[in-house]
């Protein structure tokens, strides 16, 4: 049953790691190569969409990690997946403290109500977004390595 729950836990995060390492490098860039209305618009929708999924898969993700660190408290690795759990937390805590608010202002502007720093206020989302990445792929690492 363990073996079951490393398996799921590594899988949602392995999977949660690569949708926001794809937003990272792949989808924000595409974005910003369009013209400005479409890039807006879309870094809106896509707030829209992944700002509804996201904090379900983080808590979830979360969740899954702290319940393998208490049922695996006595095999090795489990100090690992303990760190990588405390990375999943941060992750969330710079969620909800850095990112969500710009987030939940960006998903709801269209071009003719767009603040004039918006692109600014975009390219903050994506630094903090870069760090939130890092500490997802520690996270992520961290759990494929307490198998190991």
């Amino acid at each position: 049953m363990l073996s079951t729950l490393e398996v799921i836990t590594i899988v949602v995060v392995g999977v949660m790691v690569g949708v926001e390492f794809s937003v990272a490098f792949v989808l924000n860039r595409i974005f910003n190569a369009l013209p400005a209305d479409s890039d807006q618009l879309g870094r809106a929708h896509g707030g829209r969409m992944l700002g509804a999924l996201m904090p379900f898969w983080y808590i979830g993700s979360l969740v899954l990690s702290a319940v393998w660190a208490v049922a695996g408290w006595h095999r090795p690795g489990a100090v690992l997946v303990v760190i990588a759990a405390a990375l999943l937390i941060v992750s969330v805590i710079m969620s909800v403290l850095l990112l969500v608010p710009i987030n939940n202002r960006g998903k709801t502007w269209t071009p003719e109500n767009r603040p004039e720093d918006w692109k600014e206020q975009m390219n903050r989302w994506d630094r903090y977004h870069y760090v939130r990445v890092a500490v997802l792929i520690a996270a992520f690492v961290l759990l494929a390595s307490a198998l190991a």
